[in-house]
């Protein structure tokens, strides 16, 4: 057997014994989902500074995501700023690398 042979017999064994566990797998039980407890406030912090629900924790991830979508875009809101500086910019980048 080559080592192209062989590598393809081990790919093709491990997809085997793969498919031959996705059914034992998916007949196991489901355990069921449960919530951990809310984090309570250490001692000298505010009360609010800890959150009350899930819901609450929910809200603030969602903030959180929210802020990070727009520091993502900050370089399209960035680009009509951008534009025309850009030959200078790029002529120094020439100039520079060489």
């Amino acid at each position: 057997m080559t080592k192209t042979q062989r590598m393809l017999a081990a790919i093709a064994l491990a997809g085997a014994a793969a498919g031959l566990a996705a059914p034992a797998a998916s007949a196991a039980p489901m355990a069921p989902i449960t919530l951990p407890d809310l984090p309570s406030a250490a001692p000298g912090m505010p009360e609010e500074a800890t959150p009350s629900s899930v819901e609450e924790i929910g809200e603030r991830l969602t903030q959180g995501v929210n802020q990070l979508n727009q520091l993502m875009d900050l370089p399209n809101q960035l680009s009509p700023v951008i534009a025309p500086v850009q030959p200078v910019t790029d002529l120094a980048g020439a100039v520079v690398a060489s």
